[in-house]
Parts: structure tokens; sequence; C-alpha cells
């Protein structure tokens, strides 16, 4: 019924411009921030290497199923927020606040999105995959309803959802995450949502003044993702060092990529050359990207997959 109803509304609008309204729910949809699904990919090889199966179908559907759950999230997330975007310099055009989707299309395209999420999510033979996507709903809505503008929930909220996908990785290979694969995942979403917040207060122009409104400084943001670095990097050579999965002596082989590329986004934070979110930089920094792919080898390697 919902999607029938955002069909019919799209049938009745005039599309002009090679088809903008359909270009306009695309960009609503924001697939670019499914680059944040990786997170549900990054328990797979570890939890292969323990003994852990996977099933190639429901592991697709469950990531399609975060990235379309997510995308009905950041829908339904513009539509709220549509007039506060209109005073801002850059999301003015986002499709919502730029007047390219209209509220009665983003409405129902929103909650067709969410849908339509859940039930792959349910269909994945996963029942846990289910439930977890209706607590990245949950936890959502309360950062849409107010959470954001509560200084340090807000953070938690976000980084609440990175944590929520590898939580869903782990569910789709049937694997109890670890605790230190917890407290390792925990602390760099810390630093992500930190980050992000450094970013708008770098910007300091309209909306993103939010950051300072909330009682954030450049100071306070700085230490708290030196701490979360410091911590992430800690826990990270104490899995290592725990974790059965890697082969002796290869143990930390992954860990200096890891710290170059979390004390690389450190320094240009700390410098205000970082005015983009996290998944930004991580389209545009060669240098995250080639400590990535470093990070991927050295890993294969520790796990002998190499």
């Amino acid at each position: 019924m919902i999607a029938a109803e955002v069909l019919a509304i799209l049938e009745t609008r005039e599309l002009g411009m090679g088809g903008s309204m359909v270009k306009a729910l695309v960009r609503l949809a924001r697939p670019r921030d499914w680059a944040k699904s990786v997170f549900i990919v990054l328990p797979l090889p570890f939890a292969l290497r323990a003994g852990a199966t996977i099933e190639p179908v429901g592991f697709a559907l469950g990531v399609v199923a975060f990235c379309i759950t997510a995308s009905g999230v950041y829908a339904l997330n513009d539509l709220r927020d549509a007039e506060s975007d209109r005073a801002h310099p850059q999301k003015r055009h986002r499709p919502i606040a730029s007047g390219a989707v209209p509220p009665k299309v983003a409405l129902p395209y929103g909650v067709a999105l969410l849908v339509a999420g859940l039930a792959l999510g349910f269909a994945s033979g996963h029942r846990a995959v289910g439930d977890l996507l209706l607590v990245y709903v949950a936890l959502n809505a309360v950062y849409t309803l107010g959470g954001k503008n509560v200084p340090l929930l807000d953070v938690f909220l976000l980084a609440a959802g990175f944590l929520l996908r590898v939580l869903v990785g782990c569910a789709l290979v049937d694997a109890p995450p670890s605790t230190w694969l917890l407290i390792c995942s925990f602390w760099v979403a810390l630093f992500l949502s930190f980050a992000k917040r450094r970013a708008d207060l770098a910007r300091g122009k309209g909306a993103e003044e939010r950051p300072a409104r909330l009682g954030y400084n450049a100071g306070f943001l700085d230490q708290a993702m030196g701490i979360s670095v410091g911590i992430t990097l800690l826990s990270y050579s104490l899995y290592s060092q725990e974790a059965k999965v890697f082969l002796p002596g290869r143990e930390l082989a992954g860990l200096p990529f890891v710290a170059f590329g979390l004390l690389h986004y450190l320094r240009l934070a700390s410098l205000n050359q970082v005015m983009v979110s996290p998944v930004e930089m991580a389209y545009g920094s060669r240098t995250l990207q080639v400590c990535a792919l470093g990070w991927l080898l050295a890993t294969a390697w520790s796990l002998g997959a190499l």
C-alpha cells in the first residue's frame, strides 16, 4: 500500500529534467552512507577463522536490509529537519529542504524503505537481524525526536548505530561477539561520532554550529577523540594477543595500519582540516584508503588466509 502510494504520486508528478524526482529520491536514500555497512563485514574474517559458517544469500540479504533500513531512517530524519536545513548553506540542497522531494512523497517513501528493510532482515534467516534492525530504528527515533540535542547522548546514539552493525554481522554468521570485539567496535564508533561533531564544529556555519550550542568545543572534542583512539589501540592490541584466531607471531600485523589511520585522522581534525563527515573522509582520503587496504592484507596474513 505505501509503495503503491509513492508510485501513484510519482506518476502524477512531472519528472522533467531527465527524471529529477527519481534522482532526488536516490539522493534522499543517501547510498554513499551505505559504506557504514562495512562494520557488518568486519567480524566476518575473525568469525570464519574461528569456525563459523556463512550462508551467502542470507548474509547478502542482511547487509542489504540494513542499508535500506538506514535509508528509511535518513529520509524520515531529513523530513523532520527540513525547515532547519533550509537555513543551512549546505543542507539546504538536500532533496526535501530544496523542494525536490515534497513531504507528501518523502513520508511514505521513508516508511516504505523501513518496511522493506525490516522485511528483508527477518527474511535473512536470522531472527536476531530483524530484532537488531528494530532496535536501530528505535534508537534513531530517539535521536531524531530530540536525542541529537542532548550533549553526549547524541554521540552515544550515533555510536550505537555502528555497534549494531557489528552485532548484525555476528548474527548473520551465528557467531557470538567476543568481548574484545565489542570493546574495539564501541570505541571506534565513539571516535567516529566525536569526529562527526568535530567536523561540524570546524565548518562553523549555520546549523553546523549545533555542537557549540550543545556545549561542545574544539578542546573537548579533540580530547574525547584522543581518549577514544588510545582505548581503541589498547583494546585492539589486547584482542590481538588474546584471540586464538591469529597465527603465532603474526598477531599484531594489522596494528600499525590501525594506529596510523586513526592518528592521521586525529592530527587533521586537531588542525581543523577535517570539515566533512567520517564517511566523506573515507571516500576522499587516499591515506585512509591505503591504511584500510594495508590492514585488510595484514589481517588476512595474520589469520593465515595469505
